[in-house]
This record gives C-alpha cells, structure tokens and sequence, in this order.
C-alpha cells in the first residue's frame, strides 16, 4: 500500500465542494473551509475542479483527492483520462474515477483509463454505486474503493445514510483493498458505524462544510 493511502487508514477525509450558483462557490472561500477541516482533524481534502484542487492545495498540508465534475448525467466525475491528467496537473494526489460500467467521455474503459494513470504513478481512487462496481475497481487495481456513488446510479435504493450493507460487502469481498466509506454520513454515529463495518476510511462533506443543507435540517426539525 502506498504510504500516503496507509496514512489515511481509520481517518476522517472531509469532501470539500460547492455547486455552481452557489453563495461559497469560489476556490478561495473553498480553500478557507479546507483549511479549517485541515485543523480540525481533516487527515486529507476532497475537492473538486481545477481551480478548487490548485487552491485548496496550496492552503493545507494534507492529501488533495481531487476530481473534475463536467455535466450532470452518466459519468460525470472526471469523464476522461484527459479530464484525470488534469487533476494531477491541478495538484491532486489522488484522482477519483467514476467507476461505473457506463460509457466515458473518451470512449476509454474504467480498466484502461486505471492503467494509464498508473503508468503515470497516479494513485487512483474508484467512486462506486454498486458491488459490481467494486469489484471492476478491484480487477483494475485501483488504490482506493469508495462508496460514493451508492444510491445514485439506480442499481441501489438511496439509503437515508451511508450504504453500510454495501461497505460491508465490498469489504468482506476485497479484503487487499482500501475501502472508503462516502455518501451520506451525516453524524459522528454514522462516521463511527462505517468505521465499525470495516470501512478504512470515512469521507464526509455535506454535513460539514455545506451550510445551506445543515440550515435546511434545522429548520425542518424547528418548523415540523
């Protein structure tokens, strides 16, 4: 295992991302809330776009992992090797792959864009809806597995936390493979059950650093 992975092993990641209209979408302010996760405890920063990723990295001390989102339908977490090479360029220690059998932007597989980066040194982290998407990542070789995608590729009902019933699987399935923990953990007791599921790492974003939807929580438990 590459040595900057095992430093992540039972850490928090924070993901650090805005969305376009969005008051905070700017990379200074995303590299100002990167840098308090940093603080907080933060062992590494996921962010995405090339602006976000060169900014955030030259704010904090921590890992990037970073990602270009282009478009809204299939495969829109960085779509192409082109679109990957870019991250790294941007500074991303780890670029995170859609991992999905559907049709990349280049026409390249997820097999062959994964050894491509590899023959670049680029470590890979693979975003995942389903266990038959874990285990194209493992057949790839990439570094890390992610949950990321659970409950939004359609092939899994949209669990009201994070898929701990898929986390477990893909754990007990690829045991030689870092298994991160992403999408919808909204507590420290759902942080601290992906942990106790097996999950080598736990990323959390919305709950900490996007507060229109914090706000939007509150509001309904005050409001009814």
């Amino acid at each position: 295992m590459h040595p900057l992975i095992a430093g992540l092993s039972g850490k928090l990641i924070v993901s650090v991302q805005a969305y376009l209209g969005e008051p905070m979408r700017h990379p200074e302010t995303m590299a100002q809330i990167a840098r308090a996760a940093e603080i907080g405890g933060a062992a590494a920063i996921r962010c995405q776009g090339l602006s976000d990723i060169s900014a955030i990295k030259g704010r904090v001390d921590v890992p990037v992992i970073g990602l270009w989102k282009e478009g809204h339908e299939g495969v829109y977490i960085t779509p192409s090797l082109r679109h990957a090479r870019a991250c790294v360029m941007a500074g991303s220690d780890i670029v995170a792959l859609d991992a999905t059998g559907r049709p990349r932007l280049d026409g390249l597989t997820f097999d062959q864009t994964t050894r491509a980066l590899h023959e670049d040194g680029t470590l890979v982290m693979a975003d995942c809806g389903s266990f038959e998407d874990a285990k194209r990542a493992a057949h790839a070789g990439v570094d890390i597995i992610s949950t990321t995608l659970a409950g939004y590729t359609g092939e899994r009902a949209k669990t009201d936390g994070p898929d701990i019933e898929l986390l477990a699987e893909v754990v007990a399935a690829f045991p030689g493979v870092p298994v991160i923990c992403e999408g919808r953990v909204h507590t420290p007791e759902q942080a601290a059950a992906a942990i106790g599921a097996g999950a080598f790492a736990v990323i959390v974003g919305t709950a900490i650093t996007h507060p229109t939807s914090i706000t939007t929580w509150f509001k309904a438990a005050v409001e009814g």
